[in-house]
């Protein structure tokens, strides 16, 4: 059985205990920001998703930045098609990693938003942009694993002669993570992901999706190299009374208005299309403390873990058995959750996987 790993978030757009309530919102900052990194590497956290998003601050920068701030936490930061040219795109990735001694991970985005990536220049539609993405994590897989030239003939780029200093520090490369929901985007992760992250569905369906997206690895001889995994908010605290509390109190208010310009600006992604499904078809929640509340106002990964420590701990034990060994999880505020998930749920759950967790 592979270790299992636990992520957090690194919330560049600002952080809240209230979504409907502006007085709520923490703006970004280098302050948030330390405090976040401080809390995550003090709990154990073994890498922090650094976001991209029109709204938040740059992930590149700001991962760079913060990378300091802990000895031990990578940083999950996106490759996105068509953003970076793919030879500079690879060495950037291969400096962070040699300066950092191989803190960095590749979360693998094609874009949630038509309008925000229509919007930052990006001409291809979401299929071609699947496309160019196999093509960049070629073009980024070559010129990692070959010391001389790289020629490449493709479809969007055409490379003669390039080089890159320096290799990486990881061998053969940094890990790839990718979280999509569409065929196109299961087939991108059979191919090249080390792991493949689900946002919250039942237990059920995530069993079925790792069986159907292992099929595909082994196509390419990859059945045994992808993992799978999970990305969850997680609200928890000493009494179920207090997480449900605490879980309501982050939609209090919200408007009609931004359920729905969450539910339209976001259509076109399979995977926020399906967490929607859910919300509509279980209401609140889709398991006794799988809380579909947050996807009212948050797109992506809105569903969240809530409850006492035992139940929190329960619910992700469940993902666990079927298959999941990473974990991407956030809560609110993301400091303060961190240090709870630390102290309440990850003792349960490292005495029920002995030897699968860090000390």
């Amino acid at each position: 059985m592979r270790p299992l790993e636990f992520g957090w978030f690194l919330p560049t757009a600002g952080d809240t205990t209230c979504y409907g309530d502006r007085e709520a919102l923490i703006e970004p900052s280098p302050e948030l920001f330390d405090r976040v990194v401080t809390a995550a590497a003090a709990a154990g956290f073994e890498y922090l998703l650094v976001p991209v998003s029109t709204i938040g601050w740059d992930a590149y920068i700001a991962s760079a930045i913060m990378i300091g701030r802990s000895r031990s936490i990578r940083m999950l930061v996106a490759a996105r098609p068509g953003y970076v040219n793919p030879v500079l795109l690879a060495k950037m990735i291969t400096t962070f990693d040699q300066l950092s001694g191989g803190r960095i991970a590749i979360n693998l985005i094609a874009g949630q938003s038509e309008t925000e990536t229509r919007g930052e220049g990006i001409r291809y539609a979401k299929e071609e942009r699947y496309d160019l993405m196999d093509e960049e994590v070629e073009i980024l897989k070559a010129l990692w694993a070959t010391r001389g030239p790289v020629d490449f003939d493709g479809r969007f780029h055409t490379l003669r002669g390039a080089r890159i200093s320096p290799q990486p520090f990881q061998r053969p490369h940094p890990p790839f993570y990718l979280g999509g929901g569409s065929g196109q985007a299961w087939e991108i992760s059979a191919k090249h992901s080390d792991v493949h992250l689900f946002w919250g569905d039942t237990v059920e369906r995530i069993a079925e999706n790792i069986r159907d997206i292992r099929g595909l690895a082994a196509r390419h001889g990859r059945a045994e190299q992808i993992g799978f995994g999970m990305r969850l908010q997680i609200v928890c605290r000493e009494t179920e009374a207090e997480a449900w509390e605490a879980a309501h109190e982050l939609v209090r208010d919200v408007t009609d208005r931004q359920t729905s310009f969450i539910r339209t600006h976001y259509a076109s992604s399979v995977a926020n299309q399906r967490v929607q499904e859910l919300a509509m078809k279980h209401g609140d929640l889709i398991a006794p403390h799988l809380w579909t509340g947050i996807t009212r106002v948050r797109p992506g990964a809105g569903i969240a873990v809530v409850g006492d420590p035992v139940q929190c701990a329960d619910t992700l034990q469940q993902f666990i058995d079927v298959g999941c060994h990473s974990f991407c999880l956030s809560g609110y505020l993301h400091d303060e959750e961190a240090e709870r998930f630390a102290r309440l749920v990850r003792p349960i759950l490292q005495e029920r996987n002995p030897g699968r967790l860090a000390a």
